[in-house]
């Protein structure tokens, strides 16, 4: 199954072999969002995917990316998710997040990523819909919540 999403691929400017960074884990019914992002913040990809790839693409992103652990949202089948990711070889550490709200932040994330283009600049923000699953973006704000528990500005 697939989302109307595609992998973000880093510009030009950004860094090919990113130092360590964090894996962000959205998990969920039906798609889960998954995100790379390096520790210091840089976003290195984000994808929406069906459940039954995601084991498969956690081993992927693991072998592309310096993943030096595992960001998961703290609500739907997270418990399940823990116990998958600990089979894995050579697992990941694993830290809980709250992921309340998380979807209202990732509207008004989404729209700052890719803003409106054309006659969609006049509808105000809470009139349009967005076109695709925002999991990933979900995935984004739970590494990017983690580290600021981590700095202390939490």
């Amino acid at each position: 199954m697939t989302f109307p999403s595609s992998p973000y691929q880093p510009s030009a400017s950004s860094p090919t072999s990113p130092g360590p960074a964090l894996l962000g884990f959205d998990p969920g019914k039906d798609k889960c969002g998954l995100a790379i992002v390096g520790l210091d913040g840089a976003l290195h990809y984000h994808e929406v995917i069906a459940v039954a790839e995601v084991v498969n693409t956690i081993e992927q992103l693991r072998s592309r990316y310096p993943v030096s652990g595992i960001v998961l949202g703290d609500q739907t089948g997270s418990k399940r998710w823990q116990q998958e990711i600990a089979k894995l070889p050579n697992a990941p550490r694993v830290t809980l997040v709250d992921e309340r709200y998380s979807s209202l932040e990732a509207r008004d994330r989404y729209w700052e990523m890719f803003p409106p283009k054309g006659l969609g600049k006049l509808i105000p923000q809470s009139l349009r819909s967005i076109p695709r699953p925002i999991d990933d973006i979900v995935a984004i704000l739970l590494v990017e919540r983690y580290l600021k528990r981590l700095s202390g500005r939490e």
